[in-house]
Parts: C-alpha cells; sequence; structure tokens
C-alpha cells in the first residue's frame, strides 16, 4: 500500500470517524486498483484508471469504484500531495421506479397473521404502523412509548437528528395498542422481540418478509406511492417522509403521471378511437 493511500485510509477512520464497514470498501476498492496496476494510485492517470475500472459491467460497482478513486484524489489534492485536481466522472445510472404494494396486497397479507399469540400481535402491528406512518425502519426500531401522542407519532431518531411529526392511522393505533396491552410494561421501546428486548432489524425484515416477501422499506414506498396516487401535494409527502430535498420525494411523481395516464383511458371518449 502506498504512503499516499495509508494517509487516506487513516484519515478516513480517524478524522472523518467512518463506520468500520466503509473504511474497509475504500481500502479493498483503491488497494485493488494499485495492485492491478503495480504502482502508486496518484501516479496513474486518467485514461490507465477508466481503462480498468471499464471492465466492470455492473454501472453501480463501477460507480462505487469512482467514487473511492475521487474521494482519495480529492484528499491529495486538498493536501498538497498533488497539483492536480482530478476528478473522475460517474456513469450514468438509470433511475430505478421504487418498489410498491397496493393496500388491498397489503390487507390479504395482514389476513394470514395469528392475532391469538403476542408475537402476532407484534407483527400485524408492526406492519400496519410501517404502512401507515412511512417511517424508515430506523425511525420504527427506535420509537419510544412516548413518542406516540395519540394519533400522532414523534420521529425523533429521524436521519440527520431531525424531528418530525405525523399522524398515523385510527387501524394502526389500534392495532397497535392492543399489542402494547399484551406485552409486559416495563420497557422503553415499542417493538420488542419474543425476549422483551428491541427489536432487530433483521427481525423486521423477516417478518415483512414472511408476510410480504418484500423489505420495511418497501412500505415507506408504498405510504408515499398511496399518498400520491390519492392526490396528496409532493411537499406535504416530503415532510411526511422527512425527505430534506424534493428531489428525492419526486421519484414518486411517475406514479402520479401512471395514474393520470390510466384515468384518462378509461374515461376520455377519445382514448379508444383511431385514425
Amino acid at each position: 500500500m502506498s504512503g499516499e493511500l495509508e494517509a487516506f485510509i487513516e484519515y478516513i477512520g480517524v478524522i472523518r470517524a467512518l463506520s468500520k464497514k466503509s473504511v474497509e470498501a475504500y481500502k479493498s476498492d483503491l488497494l485493488q486498483i494499485e495492485e492491478l496496476l503495480q504502482k502508486p494510485l496518484i501516479e496513474i492517470d486518467s485514461a490507465s484508471l477508466f481503462e480498468l475500472l471499464g471492465r466492470y459491467e455492473n454501472k453501480r460497482t463501477l460507480n462505487r469504484k469512482l467514487s473511492s478513486v475521487n474521494a482519495f484524489f480529492d484528499y491529495c489534492y486538498k493536501n498538497h500531495f498533488t497539483d492536480e485536481k482530478t476528478k473522475l466522472k460517474l456513469s450514468k445510472i438509470p433511475k430505478l421506479l421504487p418498489k410498491f404494494l397496493s393496500y388491498k396486497e397489503i390487507q390479504n397479507a395482514l389476513k394470514m397473521i395469528d392475532k391469538s399469540t403476542v408475537l402476532g400481535l407484534r407483527d400485524y402491528a408492526l406492519i400496519l404502523f410501517l404502512y401507515a406512518s412511512g417511517a424508515r425502519v430506523s425511525e420504527c426500531l427506535a420509537l419510544r412509548l412516548e413518542d406516540i401522542e395519540g394519533e400522532w407519532l414523534r420521529i425523533r431518531h429521524a436521519k440527520g437528528q431531525k424531528e418530525r411529526i405525523v399522524p398515523i392511522a385510527n387501524i394502526a393505533k389500534e392495532a397497535i395498542d392492543e399489542y402494547l396491552h399484551a406485552m409486559p410494561k416495563e420497557r422503553v421501546f415499542v417493538w420488542a422481540n419474543y425476549q422483551g428486548k428491541k427489536l432487530s432489524r433483521i427481525s423486521a425484515y423477516k417478518i415483512t418478509q414472511k408476510y410480504l416477501g418484500v423489505s420495511p422499506h418497501v412500505l415507506r414506498h408504498s405510504y408515499a406511492t398511496a399518498l400520491i396516487i390519492g392526490g396528496a401535494d409532493l411537499r406535504v409527502v416530503q415532510e411526511l417522509l422527512g425527505h430534506a430535498s424534493l428531489l428525492t420525494t419526486q421519484i414518486y411523481t411517475h406514479v402520479q403521471k401512471q395514474d393520470l395516464k390510466e384515468t384518462v383511458d378509461a374515461c376520455h371518449p377519445m382514448s379508444k378511437e383511431h385514425l
């Protein structure tokens, strides 16, 4: 490993305090390039880098490696290891439309849950909660008992340490109340495992996968999609989801456009006419 690369790895691990997983990802990507081209990364020209990285057909993998290279060169430029400000252009990736479920699909899945057990009540309430609130799974699992205030949720542990308050449907609130009534009272977090301890992200994934065949995040998409189809303003959806930028929320506009098209096709007298 070159000295510059070693310094960069120490910088992102100590100064920027990135997670161990992130540091290892940067190290793996950049060290692999040095080993394949058999020279310090700082001495490798852009043409050689593109030739090497062009072997990756998966554009997301390619962009991850390009991002690692750009972060390294940005560090080198700012610390005067090089006089050139190198920035490689990322590959354009087509936007993927978010996967979502209809309310009917969710209702059918809920019918499969045995609510005669405490864990069944929990699974039923958890699925309804995710669909009724649009919360991220991390926000869901961090929910404390005092964060439920009547028909409102105070989401304190949101991305970026921001706080937001969102309403929750009566049916979801009733399911949560029924579940909480059946669980031991002495605990901090709403969602618990069979031992009464805080539910893990893996367990939440297993619950939604078991009944719906999707991750918890798909229920967040389903929540947003249902609001858009119902005519909700995009900025209101942005606030409910806790998106910092409206651009992030705009991925759901394709649903609105599709719904408008289907309405025109079904209702307009000229929709089925041909010349």
